[in-house]
């Protein structure tokens, strides 16, 4: 169920062989991105769970999720912008149903990100639930 911006990802990857071109590739990705006004750069906003300072500020409009993010650290501000590509766009309803973790592995990325970096991953992956699921709620 993933995005045609994901997928565009995914096609991209499997044209770099090598790890190096491969996370050039998605730190090239989180420099694309805005930056994240520093007015949205507060507690509410940051994750717990990362090794290093990550805010994601979603967004919900008339039913469709989307979210910007940012990080001091290259990797996770690429990161980032990976899983805009695979959320942003969706109904707020198919959130919950993206199995971010098997995304991931179709890039290989589970298998080649630290500890600490998959760790902050999953920090992100489930905020972005927490934020789907109680826009679900409170339409209820």
């Amino acid at each position: 169920m993933a995005s045609p911006d994901f997928e565009d990802i995914v096609e991209d990857f499997e044209f770099l062989e090598d790890w190096e071109d491969r996370y050039r590739y998605v730190i090239d990705l989180g420099k694309q991105m805005a930056p994240l006004e520093a007015a949205l750069k507060v507690p509410a906003t940051k994750v717990d769970g990362c090794a290093s300072q990550v805010w994601l500020h979603p967004s919900i409009e008339a039913g469709v999720f989307h979210f910007d993010g940012e990080s001091d650290a290259m990797i996770v501000r690429g990161l980032i912008a990976v899983l805009r590509a695979l959320y942003n766009g969706l109904d707020v309803g198919q959130v919950a149903g993206v199995d971010a973790r098997a995304e991931f592995g179709r890039l290989g990325l589970n298998d080649h990100l630290s500890a600490q970096r998959s760790n902050g991953l999953r920090a992100m992956i489930e905020r972005i639930g927490l934020v789907a699921s109680a826009a679900i709620e409170a339409s209820e």
